[in-house]
């Protein structure tokens, strides 16, 4: 990452928290009298954009921001994010066309998945992955809730989709966030890192930071016995200290995951299967829709890519052109 020369008045800091009307950046090497890390409010001063993409949020969790000095009512503005090393966006809403910076500057991103009480879509998965793809960050997926997996089949459920993304080469980690099981294991894949988490609502992300994290106390709420939905308990993103080093940034829950305008030629880039199998097609710029000689094609024939991630990336392929994302909702 490029070094940040800061004016003699400015200070620089990490954005720790966004709270809509202000962002709360953790200062660099300033603390409290408790030792804890100094923070102040900030407001946004000037007009910051990744080019060629028009966002709803300029500045997001995880960047690292240079602020000018606070003013009478202690807050301060940022005046310029320092260069990212990477983020990740997803489309901001059903009409729009504008993406919505997730996190920025994360070493991996976790996306926490339901086979029951709510459910997953697959789509809703392949979705993020592929995105997390395009953007160089590396996916993992939590299963949470195995402890309501009690009937054989639901069992076979849980082997088979774990199965599946772990052949793909994706880390894959089962847990309980009622029980504990794996959660240890959870917290070394965390640990020294800086760790997106993302996920349906209900998925029971606020519970599994309450189990890392003893003392966050995040807000959880019942499913919906209608809908078979979880409820938004996180309002903000916000960025928490792991107690054995590390970090993680919590988002709030999501129903539907928009992919951001992907060049049709390129989709097949972000399903590494796909990407892999396609380089036996007889066409290079085989789309794998149906040309003859498309390796991909065969190969899902035959079973050595799943029907779930090619009808994934045929999703995407015909998303329509006026940016909704509603039929890939779960």
């Amino acid at each position: 990452m490029p070094e940040h020369k800061s004016k003699s008045n400015e200070r620089t800091g990490l954005v720790v928290r966004n709270t809509g009307a202000h962002y709360v950046v953790e200062l660099d090497g300033e603390t409290r009298n408790d030792g804890s890390p100094q923070e102040v409010n900030c407001r946004i001063k000037g007009n910051f954009r990744i080019k060629g993409i028009r966002t709803t949020n300029p500045v997001a969790v995880g960047d690292r921001v240079a602020i000018s000095p606070s003013g009478p009512d202690g807050t301060a503005f940022i005046t310029q994010i320092i260069p990212r090393r990477n983020y990740i966006i997803r489309r901001s809403s059903n009409l729009s066309k504008a993406a919505h910076i997730i996190a920025a500057n994360v070493d991996a991103a976790l996306l926490v998945v339901t086979l029951a009480h709510p459910t997953t879509s697959t789509t809703f998965i392949d979705r993020f992955l592929a995105t997390a793809e395009a953007y160089n960050v590396k996916a993992i997926i939590a299963i949470n809730k195995i402890d309501l997996l009690t009937a054989p089949d639901d069992r076979e459920l849980l082997d088979a989709v774990a199965y599946l993304y772990r052949s793909i080469g994706y880390e894959v980690v089962c847990v309980s966030a009622r029980t504990g099981e794996g959660i240890e294991h959870l917290r070394e894949m965390l640990r020294d890192k800086i760790t997106l988490f993302s996920g349906n609502s209900g998925v029971g992300k606020s519970t599994l930071i309450n189990d890392l994290i003893p003392g966050t106390e995040q807000r959880t709420a019942e499913i919906s016995a209608a809908h078979d939905q979880g409820m938004h308990t996180t309002t903000f993103s916000e960025m928490f200290s792991l107690p054995d080093g590390g970090r993680i940034i919590d988002t709030p829950g999501v129903r539907g995951f928009g992919t951001v305008e992907f060049d049709r030629r390129e989709v097949a880039h972000f399903f590494p299967e796909i990407f892999e199998a396609g380089r036996g097609c007889r066409f290079s710029d085989c789309m794998h829709t149906g040309e003859p000689g498309c390796a991909v094609r065969q190969a899902v024939d035959e079973s050595r890519i799943a029907g779930s991630r090619y009808s994934s990336y045929l999703n995407i392929l015909e998303e329509d052109a006026s940016g909704t994302d509603e039929k890939y909702r779960k």
